[in-house]
């Protein structure tokens, strides 16, 4: 007997055989028939933002009291501190690289801790509008001796963008005696900016 008079010995086995072949063969071939819809968004684009802290006298001293006398009046300078990135960031100063002179008789202590040294925050620039300085508007950055000025005095959170004035007096403190006539000291100030 051969296979297709078995297959026809056995009509009823087949024709079932035979419709599960076309169902699978079905679901196979109405499968690839499906709608579909496809969206997408090209080009993004991924950007680091910016930290840049600017210095109106970078590279240069704020100023430099001289002929300064006991008691006498403070002598100041001005600079402009700036965010002219795009990221908010916590502004410092620090004061470094301190070298008190002494030139004549021997000092009972260096010549920087005579020097009284007050810095003030004027207040953020309006636009190109400088703030004014001596108002009510002002804050105290730090006052006290030059040499006691060892640790980073925090200046508040900068916005990008953001411009500040600060105002720098220095004065001889009055029980400066002889012995400091002549004498000097120099230091460096540091502006330090670290993103929020």
């Amino acid at each position: 007997m051969t296979k297709m008079q078995a297959l026809a010995a056995r009509p009823r086995r087949t024709m079932v055989a035979l419709a599960t072949a076309l169902a699978a063969a079905g679901v196979a071939v109405g499968s690839g028939a499906d709608f579909s819809s496809r969206s997408a968004n090209p080009s993004n684009t991924f950007t680091a933002g910016t930290l840049t802290a600017d210095n109106s006298r970078d590279g240069a001293a704020v100023f430099s009291p001289s002929d300064m006398r006991p008691g006498g009046a403070p002598q100041t300078g001005t600079v402009d501190i700036a965010n002219s990135g795009s990221l908010p960031a916590a502004f410092t100063l620090t004061r470094d690289r301190l070298e008190s002179t002494d030139t004549g008789d021997a000092n009972p202590g260096p010549f920087a801790a005579k020097v009284n040294l007050v810095v003030t925050d004027c207040g953020a620039y309006d636009g190109a509008s400088a703030p004014a300085c001596g108002d009510a508007g002002d804050d105290t950055v730090y006052d006290g001796t030059l040499a006691a000025m060892d640790g980073a005095a925090g200046l508040g959170d900068f916005s990008g963008g953001e411009k500040h004035r600060y105002v720098f007096a220095a004065s001889l403190d009055a029980s400066a005696g002889n012995e400091y006539q002549g004498d000097s000291a120099s230091a460096r100030f540091v502006w330090d900016a670290a993103q929020k």
